[in-house]
């Protein structure tokens, strides 16, 4: 007997095959052909299912500050997630897809000393979701965005992203921490005991003396007090190199602890915000050899931060500081590690520490491979000093696309006040530290341009600190390349950043800020 086809027919973009078929599907049939070959569509449909969204990578970035963790796919996906507070775990789940060893190589990628995650599990929640575990070491902020497919250029070509950023849910204040590090170093180990063979052949020859030890010195003291009675005698013990001495009395670092001498001690802590270019999801400029460009910035940020941490700035009386004498130098790196960090937090997290001077390093790439020489940058708020200033802005800019910015859990009107707040005065400040660290430079090769140059970089917009965006060299010149990958000339661009950071000083003092030691 013949009937025509009792369900509707799924609507399949395929080939003309499937066309075929549903064409054939609306005429009547027997019911035996009508099952046989709605069973072949069937099939057909099941086919594409299965396959869902393919999977083309999953990577994880474990750091200090959040750890992310990114799945890319050929298509878009959508993902719920909750977080469970006891124990500590994130569940989401990931619609439109199947579980594929991809996902599973996923578990295997996680660190046992990523801060944040102590394991993940995967499994089939259902046909088409994919369930998602992560188990962690602390409660964390989560968040879970997805992200357009981005090409900017060989190498930056991501197609669809999914990212969960997880975030500690109590943040480090990083001022205390950069503070709290340097009193930590500045407690001297005790002195090696002597012992001089004649006092020691004297001790069994004589009587012991009857004379009373001299009182021991407390461990703490409260801030000095205005007094008209005069100041008691100094002893021989001499001052610290780190520690102006004061109008009453010297400071005896083996006996105080740094800490209850806020208030007394002239000893200033200067701050060197260091900012290594890209990172994380964001390589930045590849060579012709290969090196990356967040790479070898890291590497020059440490080696400069070990420096400038060993470092001391004499000051002048007068200066915004108050008194006169000796300050310490601290480094502070935006990034300490591989992990990808978007510019206004870049901006952020140097005004948090009340950094004096912000440093960006980068080693960028241009359309030829004959480009050469490095480059110092500042900010301009009108317009870029030249075409290839503009084109290096344009595409450092293009930073928080390829990282992966959440733009939904950015503030955008707080961020685009905080860009647009640049002065004059930190412009100027900056230029000045500007051609300070190109003199410096300049003697270790050729300059691309002798002059600072200037454009609308977002990093450099920190409206009350001297900012400067270092291009050490082009990493897309094959010769330049090499020397960057270089740890002899990669000390010698710390060396030379670090000589015109202290000729900046020398002459333009930094100002007082409230984090006196």
């Amino acid at each position: 007997m013949n009937t025509t086809h009792p369900w509707p027919v799924p609507k399949i973009q395929s080939d003309s095959l499937v066309s075929s078929l549903q064409a054939r599907l609306s005429f009547p049939r027997n019911r035996r052909q009508v099952l046989r070959e709605g069973l072949v569509v069937l099939l057909l449909g099941s086919h594409h299912l299965a396959q869902g969204a393919r999977i083309v990578a999953v990577r994880v970035w474990p750091a200090q500050d959040y750890t992310r963790i990114t799945i890319e796919s050929d298509t878009a996906l959508t993902a719920r997630s909750q977080f469970v507070p006891d124990p500590p775990r994130l569940a989401v789940d990931i619609e439109g897809l199947h579980l594929v060893p991809a996902l599973r190589e996923l578990v295997a990628k996680i660190r046992t000393d990523d801060p944040f995650i102590a394991g993940a599990r995967v499994g089939q929640n259902s046909p088409t979701v994919v369930r998602m575990v992560i188990d962690l070491k602390q409660p964390v902020a989560p968040q879970v965005f997805a992200l357009e497919p981005v090409n900017a250029g060989p190498a930056a070509t991501y197609g669809y992203r999914l990212v969960f950023d997880l975030f500690p849910a109590q943040a480090v204040d990083p001022l205390e921490a950069l503070i709290a590090e340097r009193l930590k170093e500045q407690k001297p180990p005790p002195p090696p005991k002597t012992i001089d063979p004649l006092d020691d052949w004297l001790a069994t020859q004589l009587p012991p003396a009857r004379t009373p030890a001299p009182p021991r010195l407390p461990q703490t003291r409260p801030p000095v007090a205005a007094s008209s009675s005069p100041a008691p005698p100094r002893t021989h013990q001499t001052a610290p190199e780190n520690v102006a001495n004061n109008d009453a009395d010297i400071v005896d670092k083996t006996n105080y602890d740094l800490r209850n001498l806020r208030h007394t001690a002239t000893d200033r802590l200067i701050i060197i915000a260091l900012d290594p270019g890209h990172g994380g999801e964001d390589p930045g400029a590849i060579g012709p050899g290969g090196t990356r460009e967040k790479d070898v910035v890291l590497q020059i940020a440490q080696r400069l931060r070990d420096r400038i941490n060993r470092a001391e700035v004499t000051l002048q009386a007068g200066s915004g500081t108050g008194q006169g004498g000796r300050a310490s130098m601290r480094a502070f790196l935006t990034r300490d590690a591989d992990y990808f960090v978007p510019l206004h937090v870049r901006v952020q997290k140097a005004r948090r520490v009340q950094a004096d001077l912000f440093v960006s390093i980068h080693a960028d790439a241009f359309m030829t491979p004959t480009a050469r020489g490095a480059s110092i940058f500042a900010l301009s708020q009108s317009g870029a000093s030249s075409t290839a200033a503009r084109w290096m802005a344009d595409k450092e800019n293009q930073a928080d696309q390829v990282g992966g910015l959440n733009i939904k859990a950015a503030d955008t009107q707080v961020q685009r006040a905080l860009l647009d707040m640049s002065t004059t005065a930190q412009i100027n400040d900056s230029l000045k530290l500007g051609v300070s660290l190109l003199r410096e430079i300049g003697n270790l090769g050729k300059l691309h341009k002798p002059k600072v140059e200037q454009a609308g970089f977002a990093v450099l917009k920190a409206p009350d600190i001297p900012s400067v965006l270092v291009e050490t060299a082009f990493i897309s010149n094959p010769e330049e390349e090499s020397r960057l990958g270089s740890e002899d000339y990669q000390n010698q661009l710390a060396d030379a950043i670090m000589r015109g950071i202290a000729r900046y000083f020398a002459r333009n003092p930094p100002l007082a800020h409230n984090r006196m030691l």
